[in-house]
């Protein structure tokens, strides 16, 4: 039988972290295309890029997970 405490939890400095990174980098990037010296359909078309970036690695992340949480209940005894 399993404890439902010894799953391993991130902390919340970890998920700071992660946050903070995210924000820092999507706005980095939002910046450089807002400041770029070229024409507003470039900037609109690399801006259009990069949230369909964005929301490709968040599903990508998710179906990781879900990869990953549906192998560990499928053979729960698997660790034993």
């Amino acid at each position: 039988m399993t404890d439902a405490s010894s799953k391993p939890q991130n902390t919340q400095a970890y998920y700071g972290m992660a946050v903070a990174s995210f924000a820092i980098s999507a706005g980095a990037v939002a910046l450089a295309v807002f400041k770029m010296d070229v024409d507003v359909w470039v900037r609109a078309f690399l801006g259009i890029g990069m949230l369909y970036l964005t929301t490709s690695a968040f599903n990508l992340a998710k179906v990781i997970r879900d990869k990953q949480e549906a192998a560990r209940v499928s053979d729960p005894f698997k660790g034993l």
